[in-house]
């Protein structure tokens, strides 16, 4: 890599240049006449490759794009259990998460498609500004449906923002030097996974703030952090753009949407119609006859596909994406968990539970750290996701003999390991797809990744939470039965039944006496805690207790299924190869591609020529010769 910036001066045309500008490349925003003679962070050696200095001006630009996406996902998770509360849909949570997911899992592959069309900088711009208009509408929902559907905006924007990042990345870092800049990048996720909490849990727990009910502005805050974003990538993000032309795949785009959606409407209604009810029916035969329409219009499309099913015959990129969807259910299915646990369960407030989650943050970053930095002194990653498969595998079952009751400390110690194994599979896994596909399919490779894993997320999240709340009012149920007859409990029935009218514990006293008359055993007093859960906070501890072992045991069985699922990821993790990585950035391999290029363009047009001098030789002089130039003049120059 060039170890210093290249200079020149604005008006002055540069004296180093290395050779003609290449056809079609240049600065985004500037003509390549321009691009010839201005100098700016984009200055390269002659090998193509930026400088450090080059490299962090760009990041700076990312970080920002990445810091707001980031920060969205930290200061949500711990807030959504307080925002569904109000909007009286706890059961419907999952809309809020899995609208934003699938709109941001379609998008991402067109946002590479578009980058490569019209430069990476405009739609990293553009992403942020979607970003914004979502989270805005988002901060003025009246139901859980509403939410969702100004998420499903946001989820728009968010899909850029992350994936272009990592295609940006993968352009202008070699693989073997990745490991170098990924601090400040942990260093964006470690501040978003702290501040993000305590921002949450501020803005949650406050009854208003500036006429505007305290929760909305987790959403509304993200508007001038996003304007921030905006005038920081305009004026830092300098990038090369060759345009590249494609055919969008918008077919492809609806008939994803088209499968994924019905799937989810009876993830989420299920335990309303039935599994089997004719409604039911319906959507899985549109999700199917959708899925394999896709599948058809991908092999239509070839390499223009929203998901190119070619780029799956590299087997580094077919092992990483399948394993990526795997790990993308176990990962968002325990990370939409924990958080209700810890809130639920364990009666910690939005901020106590973000802060809480500290461990999980740490050990995602030790992981990343370590891996990286191993990574980038021996040049091998296959080793670090098999690994972190495994340690996957044993979080998730260690969550599922975490009780109601078990100390905190020990919970902890299980979301570290949990962590650490994401750690240990988000960037090396990136790295593989990127490593192994020509630098031309930089951005398509990365958006290929980020897609599939976010679509594991979106099925994970739908139906993970989906067997929560299947199986929160049975495992209600059973824990009434079970202490039902103790003196504790029957006590603090009695206290409840003499409470004032109205108080949390006199409606459910009455609720449970109720029940015991009918025969109902607590099911319909546990019935109105799936849509509004915040009564459990001022309870008598003995009337909470069965709510709280109903909900710790259901998320048992939860993570229970988290880790069969990802003993399947671990599995497939064993046939990822280790393909040595590469030296050089995809910019520089683009350069020398281009220059190859014209050298044989060039010895194809002297061809011609060196045959018609050779003819000329042959032939007679039309007159005198002409006698060698002086000095400084060629020779032949006519005598003047």
């Amino acid at each position: 890599m060039s170890t210093s910036p290249r200079h020149a001066d604005p008006a002055q045309p540069t004296s180093h240049s290395s050779g003609p500008a290449e056809p079609g490349r240049h600065l985004e925003g500037h003509t390549p006449a321009a691009t010839a003679t201005a100098a700016g962070p984009t200055d390269t050696g002659d090998d193509g490759a930026l400088s450090h200095r080059q490299i962090i001006t760009i990041l700076v630009g990312l970080m920002m794009g990445m810091f707001l996406a980031a920060l969205d996902q930290t200061i949500v998770a711990t807030s959504i259990r307080t925002i569904a509360d109000d909007l009286h849909g706890l059961d419907q949570q999952a809309w809020a998460t899995t609208a934003y997911l699938i709109t941001a899992t379609i998008v991402t592959p067109l946002y590479g498609k578009l980058g490569d069309i019209y430069g990476r900088k405009r739609l990293f711009l553009f992403a942020i500004s979607i970003f914004i208009v979502g989270s805005a509408l988002s901060s003025f929902a009246t139901s859980m449906y509403g939410l969702a559907a100004f998420r499903a905006v946001q989820g728009m924007g968010a899909g850029g923002l992350m994936s272009l990042a990592l295609a940006i990345i993968g352009d202008i870092v070699p693989p073997r030097e990745r490991a170098k800049y990924q601090g400040y990048f942990l260093a964006v996720f470690g501040t978003s996974s702290v501040a993000g909490p305590v921002i949450g849990g501020f803005f949650a727990g406050a009854d208003s703030i500036l006429g505007l009910t305290g929760w909305r502005w987790v959403f509304l805050v993200n508007v001038p952090i996003g304007l921030a974003a905006l005038v920081v990538v305009s004026r830092t993000l300098h990038l090369r753009h060759q345009r590249l032309d494609h055919r969008i795949d918008w077919a492809g785009a609806f008939l994803l949407s088209a499968a994924l959606v019905p799937l989810l409407i009876v993830l989420e209604q299920g335990r309303t119609w039935g599994w089997t009810s004719t409604g039911a029916w319906i959507a899985y035969a549109v999700s199917a006859v959708a899925a394999v329409s896709f599948v058809a219009q991908e092999l239509r499309m070839k390499e223009e596909a929203i998901l190119p099913l070619t780029i799956f015959r590299n087997r580094t990129v077919g092992v990483s994406s399948l394993a990526s969807v795997i790990i993308g259910v176990a990962m968002f299915g325990g990370l939409a968990s924990l958080p209700l646990y810890l809130q639920i369960v364990k009666g910690a407030s939005p901020t106590e539970a973000g802060l809480q989650l500290i461990p999980l943050v740490g050990g995602i970053m030790a992981g990343s750290i370590s891996s990286g930095q191993i990574i980038a002194r021996t040049g091998r990653y296959r080793i670090f996701p098999i690994i972190g498969s495994g340690l996957l595998v044993l979080g998730l079952f260690g969550f599922h003999f975490v009780q109601y009751d078990t100390p905190l400390w020990q919970t902890m110690i299980v979301m570290f390991f949990f962590g650490t194994g994401l750690g240990f599979n988000f960037q090396p896994l990136t790295l593989a797809v990127q490593n192994a596909v020509p630098a031309q399919q930089i951005g398509v490779a990365t958006s290929t990744a980020t897609t599939t894993r976010q679509l594991g997320g979106t099925i994970g999240t739908a139906i993970f939470l989906s067997i929560l709340f299947s199986a929160v009012p049975d495992r209600i149920s059973t824990a009434f039965q079970n202490v039902a007859g103790t003196q504790d409990f029957q006590a603090a029935v009695a206290r409840g039944l003499q409470a004032p009218a109205g108080s949390a514990d006199n409606q459910v006293a009455s609720a449970l006496q109720q029940a015991a008359q009918s025969g109902d055993t607590g099911a319909t007093a546990s019935s109105g805690v799936l849509s509004d859960s915040s009564f459990l906070s001022g309870l008598d501890p003995e009337l909470a207790k069965p709510f709280l072992i109903g909900f710790s045991d259901a998320m048992d069985l939860v993570f229970l299924v988290g880790a069969i699922v990802m003993v399947a990821g671990f599995l497939v993790m064993l046939f990822l190869p280790n393909v040595e990585l590469r030296g050089g950035s995809a910019y520089s391999e683009r350069n020398e591609a281009a220059g190859r290029a014209a050298a044989e363009r060039a010895a194809a047009s002297a061809a011609p020529q060196a045959v018609g001098a050779a003819a000329d030789d042959d032939q007679p002089a039309d007159g005198p010769e002409r006698p060698a130039g002086r000095p400084g003049e060629p020779a032949g120059a006519p005598v003047v």
